[in-house]
């Protein structure tokens, strides 16, 4: 059989006890022991995009996606805490999703997607 699903995502931090924590409090992620949170089943996407690519910055070699199930609602509450939340109605694919997109303390870039 093959893989199953996304086991992880692991990358380096400044601070990455401080940065864990910002997960949890603001997106539900990694509250658990050793960064664990069980995900409910659906579509997750695995692309290697172009080297000289603008769907994010190009100083990044990553963009975490995050499957949401209330963009509007998650966007609401981060933006009341203090986080910058970015549209744009030209990221919204009708049959695939709605977008936003945030960044962390440590300023990686977030997708936030709501399926369709």
């Amino acid at each position: 059989m093959g893989v199953t699903g996304i086991g992880g995502f692991f990358f380096r931090a400044k601070d990455p006890q401080a940065l864990q924590a910002w997960y949890a409090e603001h997106l539900g992620v990694g509250s658990a022991p050793y960064g664990a949170w069980d995900t409910q089943a659906g579509p997750s996407v695995f692309a290697p995009f172009a080297a000289d690519t603008d769907y994010f910055a190009a100083d990044r070699q990553w963009m975490l996606n995050l499957r949401v199930d209330d963009l509007d609602s998650l966007c609401a509450r981060l933006q009341a805490a203090g986080v910058e939340v970015v549209t744009n109605p030209d990221w919204d694919m009708p049959g695939i999703g709605r977008f936003a997109r945030i960044h962390d303390p440590e300023n990686n870039p977030i997708e936030l997607w709501q399926p369709a």
